[in-house]
């Protein structure tokens, strides 16, 4: 008798966390990039940086935090698809199919440790920043916004990663396909405003997922209104999970046909 997705997901999502407990450096080497990008933009390139206008104000670390947050995401889902195409080239996966669990717990299990590790490195970022210097007013609410949106967005990339993880033919082939993720946010709002950027350049920054998301959470953060721009946000996000999930769980299917 197979058993629940459910209790299938949470048996499997608790396997992955203690691997990931058992190397917690997965999680710090995520995190060290994005903290190591925030340290070289915020005191080395940050005072030649021109960040003011209508998206500016405030520190430079409160303009760049958003961006970051998003390469932190990037980061952490390229581990998302090494430990599935660990499990993957390793057999697991058949050993589970001749087991009474769901087959799709398997994924499910995958992508829940990757929200939750993701949120570990966000946290860990969110207070570096707080000691280099960010300040926000925001209240509850904006946090949870900006929680919400983040993991959206975390669940998004990850059933992204889920492709790769499951068709990759070696390490290498798995670990280069977050690279355009993770510098994606460099032609967006993420650094600087786009307004000074050459105008097929501009269009693409401001026509592109990341500068939307950075720009509504820098305003949830600044408590200033997001207007339209969280619209367009979130319908990236959903559009992204939606098309990923599907394309995700399409080549889950012909992978264990």
């Amino acid at each position: 008798m197979t058993t629940l997705v459910p209790s299938a997901t949470a048996v499997l999502t608790r396997r992955s966390l203690r691997h990931i407990l058992r190397s917690p450096d997965t999680i710090i080497t995520t995190a060290i990039t994005p903290i190591a990008m925030l340290l070289l933009f915020v005191y080395v390139f940050g005072s030649a940086i021109q960040f003011g206008g209508p998206a500016g104000g405030g520190s430079y670390v409160d303009y760049l935090l958003p961006g970051i947050l998003l390469i932190t995401v990037a980061s952490g889902i390229a581990y998302t698809a090494f430990r599935l195409f660990t499990d993957v080239s390793g057999g697991i996966f058949e050993r589970f199919q001749s087991m009474p669990i769901a087959r799709s717990a398997v994924l499910w299990g995958h992508v829940l440790t990757s929200v939750v590790a993701n949120l570990v490195s966000l946290v860990l970022v969110v207070l570096v920043a707080l000691a280099m210097g960010f300040r926000t007013g925001a209240g509850v609410l904006a946090w949870l916004a900006v929680l919400g949106i983040l993991v959206l967005f975390t669940l998004a990339l990850t059933w992204l990663a889920v492709i790769p993880g499951l068709t990759a033919k070696s390490v290498d082939g798995v670990s280069g396909f977050s690279y355009p993720l993770i510098f994606l946010p460099f032609i967006s709002s993420a650094f600087v405003p786009t307004e000074g950027m050459p105008a097929p350049v501009r269009w693409f920054a401001e026509h592109q997922p990341v500068t939307s998301i950075v720009n509504t959470i820098r305003d949830l953060f600044a408590q200033r209104p997001v207007g339209t721009e969280v619209w367009v946000a979130l319908a990236w996000c959903v559009g992204l999970l939606l098309v990923a999930y599907v394309l995700a769980m399409r080549t889950f299917r012909s992978k264990i046909a």
